[in-house]
C-alpha cells in the first residue's frame, strides 16, 4: 500500500446504524471519530464504533467515487457486503445499472 491510496471503510455504530467513510489510515480516521472534533457529527455521541468493512481502493477521486455509491446503497445491500454475502464490486455494478436502466432506489 503507498501513501496515496485510499480505503473505504463501514463502521457499526452502537445503536445499528452504518457509517460509510474513505480514509488513508484507517484506525486513524476511527480514533478520530471517536475522540476528536475532526470526526464525523453523525458519529458524535453513537459509541462505540466498530471497524465492519474495510478495502484498499486506490487514489482519493476513485475512493470518492465509491464511497458515493456504498451510501447511497439501500441498508440491506451495505449488509450484505459487511457479511460478505456480495462484493464492493457486484454492489457497485448493480447500482450502475439500476441507474442506467432509470431505476430510482432500486
Amino acid at each position: 500500500m503507498t501513501k496515496c491510496d485510499y480505503n473505504l471503510y463501514i463502521i457499526r455504530c452502537a445503536d445499528g446504524s452504518l457509517y460509510t467513510g474513505i480514509a488513508i489510515d484507517v484506525a486513524r480516521r476511527i480514533k478520530e471519530h471517536e475522540t476528536d472534533s475532526r470526526g464525523a457529527k453523525y458519529l458524535r455521541g453513537r459509541g462505540p464504533l466498530q471497524l465492519e468493512y474495510q478495502e484498499r481502493i486506490g487514489n482519493r477521486s476513485d475512493a470518492l467515487r465509491v464511497e458515493y455509491r456504498v451510501k447511497n446503497l439501500r441498508r440491506s445491500a451495505k449488509e450484505s457486503l459487511v457479511a460478505g454475502r456480495m462484493t464492493l464490486a457486484e454492489l457497485t455494478n448493480e447500482t450502475d445499472r439500476r441507474q442506467a436502466s432509470g431505476v430510482v432506489g432500486g
